[in-house]
């Protein structure tokens, strides 16, 4: 079986894997301090909860947070008996190529979502992954990553803007029901909703002329459904692209091996 591991700056999602389909999912608040007992813990509880009684035997690992790696190894080791393979190491083989500027350290999440976007819909496309960072990561026609855009995350910039202004509340993200707020509430969740919306439309217009060619447009990232209801630019939606890719990620450094 195998155990994947998504590292985010906000959550860590850990899923199980047993070659056909994921048999469990499972996410907590991303912790540094969090210790190897304390993982497995958590994890072997939230398995007998689900009723699954099985032997992981790999573990493949993204990480945005560096310092949450070290612990996570040692829960592989400790309790897994078995290296993790950690994507962005120079041990990891990434089944696409890397073209970026020299030097340039890409996040392991965009290269999964790279991987996984490849897969599932071609080359030729823009994956837009909704986390704490909002990124706009380019696929070319051979699966290859060439880059992308960050901008701030919904979440942050609520959190921001609350607490820049002091008479701004902090607010859920939703879709309003009109454009033009008569409240202060409706008037930030307009803005925050309409204005993202504006924003995905935007880059990936402009993506997509820099490019001149078709571009297919994937979602990710919990709010990804939500501004679906606002917007009509993506093709798919697709919640479980970094878990498949970090699979594909897996299989493909298990073929590397045995060649």
């Amino acid at each position: 079986m195998l155990l994947t591991i998504d590292v985010g700056n906000t959550n860590t999602v850990f899923a199980v894997h047993n070659g056909d389909d994921f048999l469990g999912e499972w996410r907590c608040s991303t912790y540094a301090a969090r210790t190897a007992d304390q993982y497995y813990v958590w994890l072997r509880q939230l398995m007998e909860f689900n009723g699954l009684d099985v032997v992981i035997d790999d573990v493949v690992i993204s990480s945005v947070v560096p310092q949450v790696v070290f612990n996570l190894r040692v829960l592989s080791d400790r309790y897994y008996n078995c290296r993790p393979l950690v994507v962005g190491k120079a041990d990891c083989v990434l089944p696409v190529a890397v073209r970026v500027d020299e030097g340039t350290l890409v996040g392991a999440d965009r290269l999964v979502n790279t991987v996984a976007g490849y897969d599932r819909y071609g080359g030729d496309l823009i994956v837009v992954d909704f986390g704490t960072a909002t990124t706009f990561d380019v696929v070319d026609s051979d699966g290859a990553y060439i880059g992308g855009v960050i901008a701030p995350g919904v979440n942050l910039s609520i959190k921001a803007l609350h607490e820049a202004a002091a008479a701004l509340p902090n607010i859920d993200v939703t879709k309003p029901q009109r454009v033009v707020g008569t409240n202060t509430i409706a008037c930030m969740q307009s803005g925050v909703f309409w204005g993202y919306v504006g924003l995905i439309e935007g880059i990936c217009k402009q993506i997509r002329g820099e490019r001149d060619r078709p571009m297919k447009i994937v979602a990710t990232g919990g709010l990804s459904t939500l501004f679906n209801q606002g917007t009509d630019v993506f093709d798919h939606i697709d919640a479980e692209l970094t878990m498949h890719g970090l699979v594909l990620i897996s299989e493909h450094n298990r073929k590397t091996m045995d060649e």
